[in-house]
């Protein structure tokens, strides 16, 4: 009778056992987006969405092993320095609040291979991708650059949100220069840019209007200058941003370049 008593405890356990899926909306939910979110739902949530987790858990790692023993470790002894996510995302959103003991490991782990085999959706990659397209275009059109190519990275906006990941490791000396190099670009580009903007739509309007082409050399001559100098303030805070950084932490920002 006890052996069989047993058997159907156990038996009992596995048949009513959660399945990860269960699990994770059990203990994720009530912060973390389950669904592909839509522009409206963006102002309301208290956290990524588990689509965005799963994308930058990807982006930083590429075993399940790896992303694994992340996720156990992140929801238990949760930080901001070793979040996946963009460090302005972090401190918008805060640090979520710790599961240690509150979830049990083999719950962890079930959340974990449901969390890597599901996220992010296909249709949430997709998304993301238009956006990133869409970004791309709208930055060509208002760009005060001669160059705008992925491989010329815009270091101020990849270090931003990259400035707090303790696996890059920028120590305050580093962060001190950074701010520097950061403050001094965006003062020429914009600077720049507000002048160019305004050239650009006299050209415009002057075509509209049929003037004499003979008429805007000047202010092409003017509008090449300005798009040169803030292609130098550009080129330069690539090139002090290099000096600053190690190899290893340009290494580690590489995969973000394009984003």
């Amino acid at each position: 009778m006890k052996k069989t008593a047993l058997i159907i405890s156990i038996t009992s356990s596995i048949l009513f056992a959660s399945t990860g899926a269960e699990l994770t909306q059990k203990h994720c939910a009530s912060c973390h987006l389950m669904t592909i979110p839509t522009p409206e739902m963006i102002p309301t949530m208290k956290a990524p969405a588990m689509d965005a987790v799963g994308l930058h858990i990807n982006l930083v790692m590429k075993k399940a092993s790896d992303k694994k023993a992340f996720i156990i470790d992140y929801v238990q002894n949760p930080n901001a320095s070793k979040s996946v996510c963009e460090s302005n995302k972090v401190a918008g959103f805060g640090v979520m609040p710790s599961l240690k003991g509150k979830v049990s490991i083999p719950d962890l782990e079930s959340i974990s291979d449901h969390i890597i085999a599901t996220y992010p959706q296909k249709d949430f990659v997709k998304m993301i991708n238009e956006m990133k397209t869409n970004g791309k275009i709208n930055g060509l059109q208002n760009s005060p650059f001669l160059i705008n190519q992925s491989r010329l990275p815009h270091m101020t906006k990849v270090l931003v949100e990259n400035w707090d990941k303790a696996s890059l490791g920028l120590d305050d000396k580093q962060k001190a220069k950074l701010l520097i190099v950061r403050k001094n670009t965006i003062t020429a580009i914009k600077q720049a840019k507000k002048q160019i903007m305004q050239i650009e739509a006299d050209i415009i309007e002057a075509m509209v209007d049929r003037d004499n082409m003979k008429e805007l050399d000047a202010k092409l001559a003017k509008l090449a200058q300005l798009k040169t100098q803030a292609t130098k303030a550009h080129l330069k805070c690539i090139s002090d941003t290099i000096d600053i950084l190690t190899d290893e932490q340009l290494e580690f920002l590489f995969p973000f370049w394009d984003m």
